[in-house]
């Protein structure tokens, strides 16, 4: 969240706008009676929430829902990692653009050092949080010598980096195409040092394509929406603090659903708003992608997460 838009003098929502936890589980809960059996918390930082421990533990209690995560920045991972596990977290996944903090801080723009996340991750593998998911996001000329540092780092932890293009997500982050790093040259930048060979998804819709290790030391992902588009295996949807679903990383409008939680309406009426509006989704921005789109309004990831 670039700090000379999102400032002090930047006006916020307020907490009513915001969904209550009660809200997003009546959400989680309907959902789950569609075959959703994922849920992700997400943000801006999730951490940073109120009362997080208490979310989860509300939505890991939603019948269907077997696979509780989290992202986060991981700068307050190490204090909260054993509370939400304890609370039915089952794993989290934590952002670290590069091993040098240097690099790190200029990137994300932050005021920790990488050893806070590296510590923050240590404690969610203590916690069970496991296996812990490192995202990278490879910007040419930023960061792309990290590219082998960071795979050797956690080659053999158990922990999973998956390495992510560059993207034009929102309207902030001064996306250029000369800037994307693609998925295969980051392959064969680390198959250089660490042989490396394809291995099969875990499941249908998986954003991630699988590497392993030749040598049996793990594995790595490389999520590549700009140059190998999986929009036609989407499976994600997206809902905001304040309740507007979303079903594309790069759409520039959404569903309100805080007006059907707050209002009469049964538990049918919301599945039906849900199935209306996924099977009526028609989302390909990122096949679509060309001059022409860049400049279309899109809502910030800071605002729906990845």
């Amino acid at each position: 969240m670039p700090k000379e838009i999102f400032n002090r003098d930047y006006e916020f929502l307020s907490r009513e706008l915001l969904l209550s936890f009660e809200e997003i589980r009546r959400i989680a809960r309907v959902a789950a009676t569609l075959d959703v059996s994922k849920v992700r918390i997400t943000g801006g930082e999730p951490l940073l929430r109120r009362d997080i421990e208490k979310l989860v533990g509300m939505l890991a209690t939603v019948d269907g829902i077997n696979d509780l995560t989290l992202t986060t920045n991981g700068a307050l991972l190490a204090r909260k990692a054993q509370d939400l596990a304890d609370a039915g977290l089952s794993r989290v996944t934590v952002s670290l653009d590069s091993m040098d903090d240097s690099v790190f801080m200029a990137m994300n723009d932050v005021g920790y050092p990488v050893a806070r996340v590296l510590d923050g991750i240590q404690a969610a593998a203590a916690a069970g949080l496991t296996p812990v998911k490192v995202n990278m996001v490879v910007k040419r000329g930023v960061n792309d010598e990290s590219v082998v540092e960071m795979a050797k780092h956690f080659r053999g932890s158990g922990h999973i980096v998956r390495f992510i293009e560059f993207m034009d997500v929102g309207t902030t982050n001064g996306w250029r195409l000369d800037d994307v790093v693609s998925g295969a040259e980051i392959i064969t930048t680390i198959n250089e040092v660490f042989p490396l060979e394809p291995a099969d998804a875990n499941y249908h819709g998986e954003v991630a394509a699988r590497w392993r290790y030749k040598d049996g030391g793990g594995e790595i992902g490389v999520i590549t929406s700009v140059t190998q588009p999986f929009c036609a295996t989407c499976t994600r949807a997206r809902i905001s603090a304040e309740g507007t679903l979303y079903t594309c990383l790069f759409a520039s409008s959404g569903t309100d659903l805080r007006d059907v939680v707050r209002s009469d309406a049964s538990d049918a009426d919301l599945a039906n708003v849900l199935r209306d509006v996924w099977e009526r989704r028609d989302d390909s921005y990122s096949e679509r992608r060309t001059s022409q789109t860049l400049d279309l309004p899109k809502v910030e990831m800071s605002y729906i997460g990845g």
